[in-house]
């Protein structure tokens, strides 16, 4: 046997044990005539002692050791001398007096250091991701992740659920994100798409009689890349049949509780609170709104509807209400940031005995008190505003501009983990470049039955019967009750500019097997990356997976995306451009 024991497995009751370790070479010191060797694997570290006057043979092979190689020791385990112990590592109790000890395989010098904390950039981690994979930190994301896989896999079982693969190579169903596609070469010009999800094949299931599935799958899209986006990621993903909403808040809250108890140990609120997508956009800004903390928008359209300040009148306005003391180089930088999400510029005004600031001179005195009374604002503290005619610039821009600022004083407790269900979203949006309706989730959201009156006559106020679970400020898993109605989805098709010949091109399987009898469904989409990083507390989801893509979506421990040979193009009959 290469081993006998793991690295991290040898205790105090094992002294006196016949004993063979094999593991990465982490540390070789010299002291006091001795040669000691920490071995590492993943399961911990155990220290070995190179002893001339026990083992000659192994000590002199010590010179040749490396950092890194990978080693094999034998020898009996002993108990660490009086005051030698190590408390912090969990065999520091013993190590192995060595009587044999063989390279199986020796390293060069590595481009990177493998230890906890590192001075490495991203990309030189990425590039040598299989030693960036040996640090500590890593192996816990990566072993954090499987205890969430695995737990959830449980749960579901436990409650009926059937996990079903579906297809990879699938139909190109352009709506929402770029698919990747794959040419054919076996049908020369036509083309696989990779799936952005399996959202037509769990539905099918659905209509098959398979009333509670679930998937781990990978999903691709084709979009730029962000902290929380990769071109390819991991969902746990689920449908269930005759259902409402409430079972499916039921499921998903009782294996999130179990998830952060098995994972990390800490226990969540047992009822997740739910607050309707108006709230959340009118009091944050956004639709995953971080309850951490305050700093909630104010609306005061209202107070300058009728203003001679022409850049507030008849505008969207919100403000924030922020203790602190700002500079001027602060008001600046808010300034800047806000410009990003395309606002015009911040109003800022402090209160001191009267209210005071650049645009204050504009204002009237009955817009003062107004304004006062209505954000409660107190001697010493500021206001933020940002007004546009656009409602959705205004939102971008305080919703952000409140995280930011929650970055900035401290606000945020990060030791909280708040959760919330976003619900009752608008069913259709208005695309006003393409002058046509789109669906704000995917064309298979169910409006909410109270309102499907609505679709024909005031399509932008219906809402749709779809939820989003946000946890901290990020969204980690959206769904929706789906239309199981031939009649209503070719209604919705309809609204979204798809006329039926077009709806069959795209969806006709889908569309077909909802006249043989579709049953009352719908399911919901967990990220799994976004959801293990952070019970890992890491920012960004490429630290919680095992080969990631870079910011600019490069694999570059393989060298993709790359050139390939131009017999395979000749093959799948695709010209070079």
């Amino acid at each position: 046997m290469y081993r006998t024991h793991t690295c991290g497995e040898l205790r105090k009751d094992d002294a006196g044990k016949n004993v063979t370790l094999a593991g990465w070479l982490q540390s070789k010191r010299l002291h006091g005539g001795l040669i000691f060797l920490d071995i590492r694997d993943r399961y911990g570290i155990t220290q070995a002692v190179l002893d001339p006057h026990h083992h000659k043979a192994s000590y002199d092979l010590a010179p040749q050791l490396k950092h890194e190689s990978v080693i094999q020791v034998k020898g009996i385990v002993r108990l660490r001398k009086e005051g030698m112990a190590y408390e912090k590592l969990e065999t520091g109790s013993i190590e192995v007096l060595a009587d044999g000890l063989t390279i199986l395989s020796s390293a060069d010098v590595l481009p990177l250091e493998v230890k906890d904390e590192i001075n490495a950039t991203e990309d030189q981690r990425l590039k040598y991701r299989y030693l960036d994979l040996r640090r500590k930190p890593l192996q816990n994301n990566i072993l954090l992740r499987h205890k969430v896989v695995k737990f959830a896999r449980d749960y579901l079982d436990n409650r009926h659920f059937i996990e079903i693969e579906t297809p990879i190579l699938s139909k190109s169903t352009p709506e929402g994100a770029r698919d990747y596609l794959v040419p054919s070469r076996v049908h020369p010009g036509q083309f696989f798409a990779l799936p952005q999800s399996p959202q037509q094949y769990k539905q099918l299931l659905m209509v098959a009689g398979f009333d509670r599935y679930f998937q781990v799958v990978r999903c691709f899209r084709d979009e730029d890349l962000r902290a929380d986006r990769q071109p390819e990621f991991t969902q746990i993903d689920m449908e269930m049949s005759f259902i409402e909403q409430e079972d499916i808040f039921a499921v998903c809250e009782g294996m999130v509780r179990g998830i952060f108890k098995h994972a990390v140990g800490q226990d969540i609120t047992p009822t997740i609170p739910r607050m309707t997508y108006k709230e959340a956009m009118d009091r944050f800004g956004t639709d995953r709104p971080d309850t951490r903390f305050g700093l909630e928008l104010i609306d005061v359209s209202d107070i300058f509807a009728n203003t001679s300040f022409n850049v507030f009148k008849n505008a969207s306005i919100k403000a924030i209400r922020v203790t602190g003391d700002f500079s001027r180089k602060d008001y600046d930088e808010l300034t800047a940031f806000v410009k990003v999400y395309e606002a015009k510029g911040l109003v800022w005004l402090k209160k001191t005995d009267m209210l005071e600031g650049s645009v204050v001179k504009f204002f009237s005195e009955q817009e003062q008190v107004q304004l006062i009374k209505r954000t409660g604002i107190l001697k010493g503290e500021n206001l933020f505003m940002v007004a546009d005619h656009d409602p959705k610039i205004v939102y971008a821009a305080q919703g952000n501009l409140r995280l930011e600022l929650g970055r900035r004083l401290g606000l945020i407790d990060e030791s909280k983990h708040n959760f919330l269900w976003v619900i009752d979203f608008p069913l259709l949006d208005y695309d006003k470049e393409e002058k046509r309706y789109v669906a704000v989730h995917h064309p298979f959201t169910s409006p909410k039955k109270e309102d499907i009156a609505l679709l024909e006559k005031s399509p932008l106020s219906v809402r749709a019967n779809a939820y989003d679970l946000v946890l901290n400020g990020t969204e980690i898993a959206g769904g929706s009750i789906r239309i199981h109605d031939a009649a209503l989805q070719q209604q919705m098709f309809s609204l979204l500019g798809i006329e039926k010949e077009e709806a069959y091109k795209k969806f006709g399987m889908l569309l077909e097997a909802f006249t043989f009898g579709a049953p009352p469904h719908g399911g919901i989409a967990f990220g799994l990356d976004r959801l293990v990083a952070i019970l890992a507390k890491t920012p960004s989801i490429r630290e919680v997976i095992a080969f990631p893509k870079n910011k600019s979506c490069n694999a570059l421990m393989e060298g993709a995306p790359s050139s390939v040979d131009e017999k395979q193009i000749d093959e799948l009959r695709i010209k070079m451009i």
